[in-house]
């Protein structure tokens, strides 16, 4: 394969260097007259474009150069300084096929290449929690498939709550379960990042990765910068990002106008009626969507939303106004997993067609293309014991009430595992979203 790289020298040399082991033949231009000859007759499979090449010095200059790369039908990847959203969003539709922002991580940048070189699907998950968790254990064995977790930073419970209170940083327990999930080190690694500390002492009830990433958030700065170094040291297998990079708060408000602020709180329903349903949620203050996670929504070529508790880890990232904006703008086919069961004070009494309504709602407008609906049989022995919770299993409802909500093809499939509890079942997940992808890539 023949790479051609765009910019100047200090650029050339450091592209060339990363990207030497991914192709045979490497190119290099500067100038413009060059850069429009090359991109005509030269034998090129993919483009590395230093953005910033002519952006602030020579603007018409800068545009003939990108107007030259949409005409020459090449894939081509922009490496870029601006962070800003209309910037991403334009070069997607001039044909770019990823948007790579500066300073970026030397893995994720090799990952993020090869899948465009290499032609992979790129799949997008939104969520949070266990749902997340096992989506991600499955689809990471997916061949030829580039994923990137992005995970909801509203959890303010437990050990990622505390921790996020008292150092002033994003929660770290869903990225925590991300990373673990796409993990390939060694078994033993990923036991001691989930290991909890039970003893009394001050590190009781908080797990060792969580603490892990508070540390290399303050070393390195951030909490994004803190999930790139980790991801290094366990090799994941895809890429992990937050969906926001501001602490705030989740808001509910309540058909009767009660109004519960925090996740935890929502979440638990403790002091409330558990069967009132959520007219509303939002952040406060208002969450700003991380300009990566935008990119890799904008440039995916399919998008997972769920499973995950339906407000606290799905809703959670659609009310980020950043996020919703890229949902409503990729071309990506967008699937929604809908939930096995219902939670109270959250979906009590709640059927397929009602988590469906919600998910369009805070969309913006109907944008799927497929929803994924469980029809696993459940003994009557856990049925029993999840009615002593108040729970019950999430039924269709009215097929003709889901068809007139959307468009999107809705998929029935043996989807669910029965041990303790009743959960997705990470292989048959895999099972059903690969058909997906192939169907979609013919």
């Amino acid at each position: 394969m023949k790479l051609l790289i765009i910019g100047e020298r200090e650029f050339q040399q450091h592209v060339g260097g990363l990207l030497a082991r991914l192709f045979f033949d490497i190119d290099t231009a500067v100038d413009e007259e060059a850069i429009k000859y090359k991109l005509k007759w030269d034998d090129i499979d993919l483009v590395a474009v230093d953005d910033d090449l002519f952006y602030s010095t020579d603007r018409p200059k800068h545009l003939e150069v990108m107007k030259a790369l949409k005409e020459s039908k090449r894939d081509y990847v922009i490496v870029s300084s601006q962070k800003d959203f209309p910037s991403i969003l334009e070069a997607k539709k001039n044909g770019a096929a990823d948007y790579i922002i500066r300073p970026y991580n030397q893995r994720e940048f090799i990952l993020r290449f090869n899948a465009v070189a290499q032609k992979k699907t790129r799949v997008a998950c939104l969520g949070g929690g266990t749902g997340l968790f096992t989506l991600l254990l499955g689809l990471k064995t997916i061949p030829d498939v580039l994923l990137t977790s992005i995970v909801t930073m509203s959890d303010d419970g437990g050990s990622s709550g505390k921790i996020s209170q008292d150092f002033g940083i994003l929660p770290p327990g869903d990225i925590r379960r991300s990373l673990v999930a796409l993990s390939n080190a060694p078994e033993l690694m990923s036991k001691i990042m989930q290991h909890r500390f039970e003893k009394r002492g001050e590190f009781q009830g908080h797990s060792f990765g969580n603490i892990f990433l508070t540390v290399l958030a303050e070393v390195t700065g951030s909490m994004s910068e803190a999930v790139r170094a980790l991801s290094d040291i366990l090799n994941i297998q895809g890429i992990v990002l937050p969906a926001s990079l501001t602490q705030t708060q989740l808001v509910a408000r309540f058909e009767d106008g009660t109004v519960v602020k925090g996740e935890s709180n929502i979440d638990l329903g403790i002091g409330r009626r558990l069967d009132l349903r959520i007219e509303d949620l939002w952040h406060e203050p208002e969450a700003q969507g991380d300009q990566d996670a935008y990119s890799s929504v904008i440039n995916a070529d399919v998008v997972t939303l769920g499973p995950g508790d339906l407000f606290t880890s799905i809703t959670a990232n659609l009310a980020i106004r950043d996020i919703r904006d890229a949902l409503q703008k990729t071309p990506a086919k967008k699937i929604y997993i809908c939930n096995l069961m219902t939670k109270p004070g959250e979906t009590s009494k709640f059927k397929a067609v009602d988590h469906l309504r919600e998910i369009i709602k805070y969309l913006g407008g109907d944008s799927l293309d497929f929803v994924l609906l469980s029809n696993s049989r459940l003994s009557n022995e856990a049925i029993t014991e999840y009615a002593k919770k108040n729970q019950s299993p999430v039924v269709p409802g009215d097929v003709n009430e889901i068809r007139k909500l959307t468009k999107a093809q809705v998929i029935a499939a043996d989807i669910g595992n029965e041990t303790e509890l009743v959960r997705h079942d990470s292989l048959k997940l895999k099972g059903e979203i690969q058909k997906i992808i192939q169907q979609v890539s013919k």
